[in-house]
């Protein structure tokens, strides 16, 4: 039998309805993880379905690091005015602006990466795996680990969330697209670091930013 408190808690961990959690908790004998499981898959599915909706509205949101040491412009789009105007999506922008500000990357996907950038960066991974004393056919395969690691690095879609570490930003798309009905997408976003290029002191801002995302 499902409980009440088994709904609530794959509710929190989802953001899913409750008939959702009903069924998944049904379909998967009461495992919680399974249920999880069931959900993501059914979040990636309906992100799948959306994926050729246009999303024209939205907001551009912003994040400043206490003292103006770091600044953030995001833009999120969704679908409607009513979804951009509600509280669950304007708390998304949010913490997007805030992982931006905490975990510094470069691009929003790994489509945006210029190719340029990730031969130069395979060239560097080889050299480093030869100078371990690995034969090249074994270097080139480390290169193939090491690309997604930097993949996860400049990729703002790759990364996992500061505030919870199990889920990536790619997985918090799925969670709000399920939640919120709509397509959800992340347009672009700049960056400013004071002092970033000039020579100065070093002052880790985004170990402060992320400590703040974890208290």
């Amino acid at each position: 039998m499902i409980n009440a408190e088994d709904i609530k808690e794959l509710r929190a961990k989802t953001g899913a309805g409750i008939q959702d959690c009903q069924k998944a908790l049904a379909q998967n004998n009461n495992d919680m993880e399974k249920a999880v499981e069931f959900l993501r898959e059914k979040g990636i599915a309906t992100v799948a379905k959306k994926a050729g909706r246009i999303a024209g509205e939205g907001v551009v949101g912003s994040y400043i690091h206490m003292g103006g040491k770091i600044g953030v412009l995001v833009e999120v789009n969704c679908e409607t005015d009513f979804v951009a105007r509600s509280e669950d999506f304007n708390l998304f922008v949010k913490d997007i602006a805030m992982q931006i500000a905490a975990s510094r990357p470069e691009f929003v996907r790994i489509e945006d990466v210029p190719a340029s950038n990730v031969e130069k960066e395979k060239e560097i991974l080889i050299e480093q795996a030869k100078n371990e004393g690995k034969p090249l056919a074994i270097a080139e395969k480390m290169v193939e680990g090491r690309i997604k690691k930097y993949y996860k690095d400049v990729c703002l879609m790759e990364q996992d969330f500061v505030k919870d570490t199990e889920k990536t930003i790619k997985d918090l798309i799925t969670d709000i697209t399920l939640k919120i009905g709509e397509k959800i997408t992340i347009r672009r976003f700049v960056r400013y670091e004071m002092g970033e290029g000039l020579q100065k002191r070093n002052d880790n801002f985004a170990e402060e930013v992320m400590n703040q995302m974890n208290v």
